[in-house]
């Protein structure tokens, strides 16, 4: 399984720990991925998504995850993600 957000695509970024003395040691910042369900209300059905904490607040700003997935673009998506935008679309 992946550590990447299904909506926004945000990945695990690299860096360093850096001590007091100033010693570097190789360390990951990873997502803030939270299992999260959305209602879509074209589809009339749940979705369970993988999801930063930054998305969902995004998925609430823009209306549900009907209204995001109109406003965002296609590459930032996971596959599942561009299926529901594709499918989504068609229902209009």
């Amino acid at each position: 399984m992946s550590k990447r957000c299904e909506l926004t695509g945000v990945s695990p970024l690299k860096g360093h720990n850096v001590s007091h003395s100033n010693n570097k040691t190789k360390r990951r910042f990873l997502p803030n991925l939270k299992k999260v369900t959305f209602k879509s209300d074209k589809l009339k059905k749940n979705i369970s998504l993988k999801v930063t904490n930054a998305a969902v607040r995004s998925v609430d700003f823009k209306g549900g995850l009907d209204q995001y997935l109109k406003s965002v673009k296609k590459k930032k998506l996971s596959r599942k993600a561009q299926k529901l935008k594709i499918s989504i679309n068609v229902t209009v």
